[in-house]
């Protein structure tokens, strides 16, 4: 087995002689398999809920052998840890415990594991705690004695050998090169577990891996967002000739397209990999629409991020769950990370206060990893008041570029009420004044164009009449006030602040 990243760093930290070492991990058996690979001749000790104490070097007709003394004493955790401490039992011996997440809300437990963490720094104690766990929980009282670790993901050359040792394994042949690099792109992200499982159920039901396997890959990554409960899947049916206008952005994504869309070509002409785009502008202009589209034009899975959604109780529990939906998005790679709001995402950032530091770690975190992105997650971040973003986000090297979306354009308008009537109504499109509708919205967003086309064919409906014409749109154009209207210092505002920080203009100009 390969000695990797992961293995090095668990073995540097034991010959370190770190308290507490925690493995973010559901795969135990692969965990534990690296663990006795790197222990050597040193005792290992595990605990979990179902043996109690084992010693895991010793092995009698395929079973661990149970250590039987009073360091069993009902199976109980605490007992055992208190135990083992106290009579030096755990001395010179690596001490796994399993699925921890659960018993590190006993704050009992938690002292007593900071008192062992104390006399393992002060040279009384020599061991060190594993933990393994899918879930990560770090305790305030532990914090300085722990490193969090995790598996790398396999690279393409591994997974390749994942697929054919299995399909050597079980005397399915060899795959055509071009089709086993499909597979191997489609398999990123998951674990050698989470691979030779999807490979045996694909054969168990249909007895072979070919071009379909894949769908089975993808239904896999569908699974893991919705189970993880960061991320949200977006299902997309949007695409740019559902926008109105902003052709500049839409001709500028039509550019990325021809990338993401044949990376190992790209990558071998020395293009580099998009890292994404930030959208700016007032709401009801597009904003949300082009991520969607994007996504769609990309003809990649759509992921939404809630940093709501990432805020935990425990100090570390937030950047871990970020972590996760990093690692989530680079698992379902090639894809489209949508981020909304992002000036309310990182609120408060360097204010006072537990919330805020998180929310400064966490800000710190992401922009680090945009820094340094190297896979095809493909970030559209939205924003309606770029003043409320730290400058650091919006420095070159975060985003490839920079748009601002502002209230639509003559031209932009017509569009607009094309495509919202034609999507409706579209045998009324012909009869209707166009060019009266867009005299009459001077200043109203894409958002408000469509509601006052909804409220004139509701309007027609309601009266019974079998189409629609202008004057029903009309109507209900008189009875809706602008966003122009409602915001105009705002919206004028942020256009001044937009064009002195040079940025793109989504729309071409008049």
């Amino acid at each position: 087995m390969r000695e990797d990243r992961f293995e090095v760093r668990l073995r540097e930290y034991i010959d370190a002689q770190v308290p507490i070492i925690y493995i973010d991990s559901f795969d135990d058996n692969k965990i534990d398999e690296l663990i006795l690979q790197v222990t050597g001749s040193r005792r290992v000790w595990e605990w979990n809920e179902m043996d109690g104490c084992v010693d895991r070097k010793k092995v009698e007709n395929g079973k661990y052998t149970s250590i039987h003394s009073s360091l069993d004493a009902e199976k109980n955790l605490y007992e055992w840890i208190r135990y083992g401490v106290r009579e030096e039992e755990f001395d010179r011996k690596i001490l796994i415990i399993k699925d921890i997440h659960t018993y590190l809300e006993d704050p009992k437990l938690v002292a007593l594991l900071k008192n062992a963490c104390l006399r393992i720094e002060a040279g009384v104690l020599e061991t060190t705690f594993i933990f393994i766990s899918p879930i990560v929980r770090v305790p305030k009282e532990l914090e300085k004695y722990m490193v969090l670790l995790r598996e790398d993901f396999l690279d393409e050359g591994e997974i390749r050998r994942v697929i054919s040792s299995f399909m050597s394994e079980n005397d399915l042949g060899s795959l055509y090169e071009r089709l086993l690099d499909e597979i191997v792109v489609a398999f990123k992200g998951l674990s050698e577990l989470e691979i030779e499982t999807i490979l045996a159920l694909d054969v168990s039901s249909r007895g072979k891996v070919d071009r379909d396997t894949i769908q089975l890959v993808v239904e896999q990554k569908q699974q893991m967002i919705r189970k993880a409960g960061i991320l949200e899947m977006i299902p997309v049916s949007e695409g740019l000739e559902d926008i109105g206008g902003l052709d500049n952005l839409k001709e500028w994504l039509e550019k990325k397209a021809v990338i993401l869309k044949d990376m190992a070509k790209a990558k071998k002409y020395g293009v580099e990999l998009p890292k994404g785009v930030l959208i700016a502008g007032i709401p009801g202009c597009g904003k949300s629409l082009n991520a969607k589209a994007s996504a769609k034009l990309f003809e990649v899975p759509l992921l939404k991020l809630d940093m709501g959604r990432l805020m935990g109780k425990y100090v570390g529990e937030s950047e871990a769950n970020l972590r996760q939906a990093i690692l989530l998005a680079e698992a379902i790679a090639p894809c489209v990370l949508w981020v909304d709001e992002l000036e309310k995402a990182f609120a408060g950032i360097g204010g006072n206060g537990g919330g805020a530091e998180v929310t400064t770690r966490l800000f710190g975190q992401f922009l680090t990893w945009m820094q340094e992105k190297k896979s095809a997650v493909f970030v559209v971040a939205t924003a309606n008041d770029i003043m409320k973003l730290p400058p650091e986000l919006v420095r070159k090297g975060r985003f490839d570029e920079i748009f601002y979306v502002k209230l639509p354009q003559k031209k932009e308008r017509r569009k607009i009420f094309e495509i919202h009537i034609r999507k409706r109504r579209p045998g009324d499109l012909q009869n209707l004044d166009i060019g009266k509708l867009v005299e009459k919205t001077d200043g109203y967003s894409g958002a408000d164009i469509e509601g006052v086309v909804k409220d004139g064919i509701e309007n027609a409906y309601v009266k019974g009449k079998p189409c629609v014409d202008t004057e029903d749109i009309l109507t209900a154009v008189s009875e809706t006030h602008s966003l122009n209207e409602v915001m105009r210092e705002d919206i004028e505002k942020l256009e001044k602040e937009y064009k002195e920080r040079k940025f793109k203009c989504a729309s071409r100009s008049k």
